[in-house]
């Protein structure tokens, strides 16, 4: 799939082209260039926006990592569609001074969330294990060995019970 700057995405979007942000939802939320239709990379096949599409389609990510690392499948749910990938994504948007809407009351991305909070229990593990006992290194182990869990599996136990803390509700 061919690239487009920023400045030529904004072009076509003034001509009626489609942008799709293929980012979760919870980021999308945070943050999001206007007009775009948020389909998550893993509902891509099922989306109706891009079934009906005709003529141009714009997808975009954060940096243009994930849309390039997927554009055949990218390519594949716009049958028909001229399809672009926009040169890196909302970040570069952003350097090119176009605008964005910012929810900052939007909770973190859930994977942001889960790096805090994993980080969190590890310095205290850390910390405890160095002032009160040493058995508090397991607390450190316990998280490292989960998220060894989660790289190897794609299954992570702290992102689905961040997912239902309160303050991720209502974007889910």
């Amino acid at each position: 799939m061919q690239t487009v700057s920023p400045r030529e995405a904004r072009a076509l979007l003034d001509q009626g082209a489609l942008l799709v942000d293929i980012r979760e939802v919870d980021e999308h939320a945070r943050e999001h260039i206007d007009g775009a239709c948020c389909v998550p990379l893993a509902r891509l096949a099922d989306a109706p926006a891009l079934h009906g599409a005709s003529g141009i389609v714009l997808f975009h990510c954060r940096s243009g990592m994930r849309t390039r690392a997927n554009a055949g499948a990218l390519q594949a749910a716009t049958a028909g569609c001229t399809a672009y990938v926009v040169d890196g994504g909302i970040d570069a948007w952003k350097r090119a001074g176009l605008p964005v809407t910012h929810d900052a009351r939007a909770p973190l991305e859930l994977m942001r969330q889960v790096q805090i909070a994993a980080g969190s229990l590890v310095l205290l593990g850390t910390v405890l294990a160095t002032m009160v006992s040493p058995w508090f290194l397991l607390l450190s182990g316990f998280v490292g060995a989960g998220l060894v869990f989660a790289g190897i599996s794609g299954f992570c136990g702290m992102a689905l019970l961040l997912a239902r803390m309160p303050w991720n509700r209502a974007i889910r």
